[in-house]
This record gives structure tokens, C-alpha cells and sequence, in this order.
């Protein structure tokens, strides 16, 4: 597998303008394989609530602690940054903040709201923490109206304490069956790592309850150790078992499977929107 190696001038840009106004991204905080192709196409999916994450995942890069103060002027430098690069479609991440009383979901709702003002053509994707659960803290950030509201359960149940000891798997169902509920023009996505020792049965399951909360988007992709203190990699899928997949989850009824060895979250979001699009329009 290759992968286009950062460096070109669009990435340079980006990084600098990253730099310069003090902002975060999770491309480069969990050393995303993919950050060479998407920050030269423009792309990047930006990271709030600071780069210091309450939880320990033993799979994860982002560093972990006692984050910093919240820093309340970061929705508009990163409204700023998403206006200033023209974007289309962004992708808003963040580190879990369970020091805070709703998890960070206003700075999510007021970042939503920003780019709403700042750029109406531009549609939001937020992949959130799972706010612990909170319903009111859903509400808030679906009120804001993104597009995709993206919460990612990143194992199948088996492994899910091993992998996520901070997390839930049936909150993480929660979480999506929540956002689900709450507005039906907002889209509802999921995605795991596979990799990680899980079984054919457990994938299967997985997808039957990422359906069964109202999930419609899916991604797969291989996981990758960011150094030896994470995780091992129990194998590495291939490509035709990635296929494989993505023909079992739409088969099962989701709108839309990414599906791939390099494929991560918020990889080629923009596409997966506009051809969400194009299915809605001619459908109706």
C-alpha cells in the first residue's frame, strides 16, 4: 500500500495556516496515513477542544492528561481557517473532554454555526466524543444542524473494553440511536478498525447493530499502531476482504460503505456527501 507523502504546496499552506492561528488537526495529533493526499487536496479535519484527550485508548496517538483551559475564541479562528480555505465540506473532531459538564458539545454547536454564517455552501461534519451519553449534549450539536453527525464505535463489542477502556459499547449505540432520532435530515455515522483480533461474526454483529441504532454511514479501515506501546496489529485485512465487506453492509442496507485498508473517519467525507446527494436527487 502507498500513500502520497506530505510536502507539496497545499500542504505547506495548510500546515502554516494551522500553525498560525493556533489550531489543531487529528490528521496530523493521530498520525493519519492519509494527511499527504487530503491536505494537498485541501482537505483536513480539524481538531477542538484542545490536543490533550481525558481518556487513554491503547490504540490512539493523541496525546492523553489534564487538558488546558477551554479556549472559548476557537470556534471562530477555526470558522476563520475553513473560510479562508474555501471549503466545501468540513470535518470537526475532538479529544474527549470529560472534565467538562457537556463534553465540549456547545463548542461544537458554536464552531457548526460559524461556518453556517461564515460559508452557507459549506456543509459540517462533526465526529464527536460520546459526551457520556448525554442526551442533552446530542441535542445540542444536532440543534446546530450538521450535516453528518459522526460518532465512531471503533471496535466490535468483543474488544471493546480492551480497546476503549473509558468507553462504552452500548452508550456508543446510544449516542448514534440519539442523534438519529433527534432530526431526520441529519445523516448518522459509524466506523471500526479492523485488525484488532475481531471475528467474521463479529463484524457481521457489529453492522446489524450500528443499522439496528440508525447508523447510515459505515467506514472500515485497518488499524495501524501509531509505536510500540499501543496495541499490536492481530493482522492486516486485504483489500478483497475490505471489498467483501462493503458489499455485506450496503447488501444489509446501509446508504452509503467506505471500505479500505487506508480508509479512515472523515476519509474522503466530501465525496461521500456529495454522492449521498446525487442517490437523494434522483430518488426523489
Amino acid at each position: 500500500m502507498r500513500v502520497r507523502a506530505p510536502g507539496g504546496s497545499n500542504y505547506r499552506h495548510l500546515k502554516d495556516m494551522m500553525r498560525g492561528m493556533g489550531l489543531h488537526s487529528v490528521c496530523e495529533e493521530a498520525h493519519c496515513p492519509n494527511i499527504g493526499e487530503c491536505w494537498e487536496t485541501g482537505t483536513a479535519t480539524f481538531l477542538i477542544l484542545g490536543d490533550v484527550c481525558t481518556r487513554n485508548c491503547p490504540y490512539c496517538a493523541i496525546g492523553h492528561g489534564r487538558p488546558e483551559e477551554l479556549d472559548e475564541d476557537e470556534p471562530r479562528r477555526v470558522a476563520e481557517a475553513i473560510e479562508a480555505m474555501g471549503l466545501r465540506h468540513v470535518v470537526i473532531t475532538s479529544v474527549d473532554r470529560d472534565d467538562l459538564p457537556d463534553g465540549g458539545a456547545r463548542i461544537f454547536a458554536e464552531l457548526i454555526r460559524e461556518v453556517h454564517d461564515r460559508l452557507p455552501g459549506c456543509s459540517v461534519e462533526v465526529l464527536t466524543p460520546d459526551f457520556r451519553g448525554d442526551p442533552e449534549a446530542i441535542r445540542t450539536v444536532i440543534e446546530a444542524k450538521p450535516a453528518i453527525f459522526n460518532h465512531n464505535m471503533e471496535t466490535v463489542r468483543r474488544l471493546h473494553r480492551m480497546a476503549r477502556p473509558g468507553g462504552r459499547y452500548e452508550r456508543s449505540l446510544g449516542v448514534l440511536s440519539t442523534a438519529r432520532s433527534l432530526d431526520d435530515d441529519v445523516l448518522v455515522k459509524t466506523g471500526i478498525m479492523l485488525g484488532l483480533g475481531e471475528r467474521e461474526d463479529d463484524i457481521d454483529a457489529f453492522m446489524d447493530d450500528a443499522l439496528e441504532a440508525g447508523v447510515q454511514i459505515l467506514t472500515l479501515g485497518q488499524y495501524l499502531r501509531p509505536s510500540e506501546d499501543h496495541i499490536p496489529i492481530d493482522r492486516y485485512v486485504t483489500p478483497d476482504e475490505f471489498d467483501a465487506w462493503k458489499r455485506i453492509g450496503q447488501e444489509k442496507g446501509f446508504l452509503h460503505v467506505e471500505s479500505g485498508p487506508l480508509v479512515r473517519s472523515s476519509y474522503h467525507a466530501r465525496e461521500q456527501v456529495e454522492d449521498l446527494r446525487l442517490k437523494a436527487a434522483a430518488a426523489g
